[in-house]
């Protein structure tokens, strides 16, 4: 078991480095958000369905959750969490600064590049499915990119419509990988083939 988790985390590393250099006619525009987001009803847990692989969650292995709770008017407590892959919980807690209707500034302490709590739009929410249900986010430069639920199990259909905004918002399914949840989706795997 522990030998497969490792192997998936260096196909996973690898991909990531291919999404750094494969070309995209996509990627030449920024990321932009959605037009308006009621943050209220955004506020809450969040189970991660599926993310571009990166150095600050590589070791998040399964059960990852990022849940967002008003502080004021403009400030949101973001606690990300997960289980890593010694099998151990790990959770950072961090600030989001809204900059507009779906845009915001995330920041974590002790994070480098990440710990000013004000600074440019750095998590946009790309996509929000009309229920809430699921969101696509990622920063302007698609570096970053996160498939959102409310539920840790979503169905075949709903996994056939995440691939294709996935797609249509300039990313590459196949880079992006599946985030196990228990009592969901159990494999790590490209998006592109679930």
């Amino acid at each position: 078991m522990f030998r497969r988790t490792l192997v998936t985390l260096f196909l996973t590393v690898i991909a990531a480095s291919a999404a750094l250099i494969v070309p995209s006619t996509v990627r030449a525009a920024p990321l932009r958000p959605v037009a308006q987001v009621d943050l209220n009803r955004y506020l809450g847990v969040w189970h991660q369905l599926a993310a571009n692989p990166a150095p600050f969650n590589i070791d998040c292995v399964r059960d990852t959750t990022a849940e967002y709770s008003s502080i004021d008017a403009r400030t949101v407590r973001v606690k990300n969490s997960c289980t890593s892959v010694t099998g151990a919980h790990r959770s950072i807690v961090g600030r989001a600064r809204v900059n507009g209707p779906a845009a915001l500034h995330v920041s974590f302490p002790g994070v480098p590049t990440q710990e000013s709590v004000s600074g440019p739009s750095n998590y946009l929410i790309a996509y929000i499915a009309p229920d809430y249900s699921w969101a696509l986010v990622g920063d302007p430069s698609r570096l970053s990119g996160f498939v959102l639920s409310r539920s840790g199990r979503v169905d075949h259909a709903t996994w056939r419509t995440i691939v294709d905004v996935v797609e249509r918002k300039g990313y590459n399914p196949c880079l992006m990988v599946t985030s196990p949840v228990t009592g969901g989706y159990r494999d790590i795997r490209p998006l592109c083939t679930v």
